[in-house]
């Protein structure tokens, strides 16, 4: 498949895997959330340093009472923020309680917060294959962001089991994943 081809199916598969995802009943995705926290909880307990977070967007893994765990263990939290519609995100330092501001698509940032490098950044998953390659909302910010940032933060993509698909025809400017987290588990690129 050529790269225009490539473009135009990720497009039709975004609409309708977040179509998928918004149509699932709360209780499920609330009940898988649960469990994505706690794999996510052992996991991060392991590994120290910043934790770049994302506001929930879209039905996505609700991922505040993470980040309140997080801060409850002394751990820095960052939210992204869009400065550059073409270049990478930026993190600032947020903590529950902090006013927020909305971004982009209305998103909430932090109005204040100092510019932060994450050593660990959790990514949404539209879709996601088995090789850890993501699947976002075709702007391309997680795939520049962990290809600026240096250190590389270590890549957790969040996300349901039903958002699996074959493969998102990986092309050069796509970035794995080090570990993809569902309800069913979590895999290791």
């Amino acid at each position: 498949m050529d790269a225009a081809a490539v473009k135009l199916w990720r497009r039709g598969e975004r609409e309708r895997l977040i179509a998928l995802r918004q149509a699932l009943p709360v209780a499920d995705r609330r009940r898988w959330g649960e469990r994505i926290a706690a794999e996510l909880r052992a996991l991060l307990a392991e590994r120290p340093g910043i934790l770049g977070v994302y506001w929930p967007f879209r039905a996505e893994f609700e991922p505040r009472p993470l980040i309140d765990w997080a801060v409850g263990e002394g751990r820095v939290v960052a939210l992204p923020v869009v400065v550059d519609r073409k270049g990478p995100l930026e993190y600032r330092s947020w903590r529950p309680g902090e006013p927020l501001v909305d971004g982009v698509w209305q998103i909430p940032v932090p109005e204040h917060g100092y510019r932060v490098t994450p050593a660990i950044v959790l990514a949404p998953l539209v879709g996601f294959d088995r090789n850890c390659y993501r699947l976002g909302y075709g702007g391309g910010y997680f795939d520049r962001t962990l290809a600026a940032l240096s250190p590389r933060p270590l890549a957790i993509g969040v996300g349901f089991a039903v958002q699996e698909i074959t493969t998102i025809h990986p092309q050069g400017f796509d970035v794995p994943m080090d570990f993809i987290i569902t309800e069913s588990g979590t895999r290791r690129r």
